[in-house]
């Protein structure tokens, strides 16, 4: 493989996390909005968050793209591809991050709302103090899967021609017939960045684990301190 083929794939690496991370903002957002909103008093914020909900959950993330690309400039708006990518996989997974942030919010224990209840505590400084800290906790291991999964679904957005890693990788593929060397590099690309943002993920999750008081959850590095203490 050539110097300027890797460059290739490099660069495309390096839109694929872009857009990646781009769509996870778009999810966090979303989903955190629509997650506190199916959990809210008000039947009209509800109803807003059950629609978004299920109609992204439901869309593929393809058509989504299409439709960014193809049928929204019909309606006077023209995005570039990498937003119309990053709009695609965010919307898409947003919809499942609601239902982690719903989710998080109603496992938080009801004795703990009744003493901030007795305290005299607003709804706002009972969210703000109690809910979300703990919430938030529980919420960046199912948050962990989700950007994974969004990962995994900027591959899909190669088709409408953004030139993140599979799309790269299938012009080299095209142009030197070598599929089986392409697409292994392929699975090793993805495979790499899917270790990286779940490496940065658990050390989120332990900070913000020791910011409340608890003791982070058991995993690879954690075991072997522990086996080594």
């Amino acid at each position: 493989m050539s110097s300027q083929q890797i460059g290739l794939l490099v660069s495309g690496a390096w839109f694929t996390i872009a857009i990646a991370l781009g769509g996870a903002v778009i999810a966090l957002v979303c989903g955190f909005a629509a997650g506190l909103a199916r959990g809210s008093e008000k039947k009209w914020l509800r109803v807003i968050g059950f629609v978004y909900v299920e109609f992204f959950r439901g869309a593929p993330v393809l058509v989504l793209a299409f439709w960014f690309i193809y049928a929204l400039p019909q309606l006077g708006w023209q995005l570039e591809p990498a937003w119309a990518g990053m709009l695609s996989v965010g919307l898409n997974v947003g919809a499942y991050a609601a239902e982690v942030v719903r989710g998080a919010i109603r496992a938080v224990p009801v004795g703990q709302l009744e003493a901030a209840t007795a305290l005299n505590f607003t709804r706002a400084q009972r969210n703000r103090r109690i809910v979300i800290p703990q919430a938030l906790v529980a919420m960046i291991p199912p948050f962990s899967n989700n950007l994974i999964e969004l990962l995994k679904a900027t591959a899909v957005v190669s088709v409408v021609a953004i030139p993140e890693l599979t799309f790269s990788g299938q012009l080299i593929r095209a142009g030197t017939g070598r599929s089986a060397a392409v697409l292994g590099g392929l699975l090793i690309g993805y495979g790499v960045i899917a270790v990286l943002f779940t490496i940065v993920m658990r050390i989120v999750e332990r900070r913000a684990s020791a910011s409340v008081g608890r003791k982070p959850s058991g995993g690879l590095w954690l075991r072997r301190r522990e086996v080594a203490a």
